[in-house]
């Protein structure tokens, strides 16, 4: 893969995650609540309404250092860290949400193609010289 095909992918990635991060705490108590509504109400209502709120900022807050890493130290740890955080947060929602891979927009359904483009960028760095 050339080194323009390799940024491209790259930065591609870190647009997801920082706008991710950006658009998660910008609907903190909007569209970011409401993808959380499949959470037993005890823990919302009850012994933990703080969940949710926690739940959401240590997302955003996982999305803006991958961005950020992905950005300034981009490298074989960075992708894996990528690809096991898109794991985790992918089995999460599925968790609370298993009709989210049906969902017209892709929220979980995206998350393949950028497991692949990880992938990819995983297998680069394994074939050639590391990229700056």
């Amino acid at each position: 893969m050339s080194l323009a095909q390799h940024k491209l992918l790259r930065h591609s990635l870190v647009a997801i995650w920082l706008t991710t991060a950006l658009v998660s705490v910008w609907e903190l108590h909007g569209q970011s609540r409401e993808l959380l509504a499949g959470l037993p109400s005890a823990w919302t209502e009850g012994r933990a309404p703080w969940l949710p709120t926690a739940i959401i900022l240590a997302g955003a807050a996982a999305d803006a250092a991958l961005g950020l890493w992905l950005a300034f130290r981009p490298g074989r740890s960075a992708y894996w860290a990528a690809l096991l955080l898109m794991a985790a947060m992918t089995l999460l929602a599925t968790l609370i949400h298993p009709a989210w891979w049906l969902h017209p927009f892709g929220p979980l359904t995206k998350n393949l193609p950028i497991a692949a483009i990880l992938w990819v960028l995983l297998q680069d760095t394994t074939t050639s010289p590391p990229h700056p």
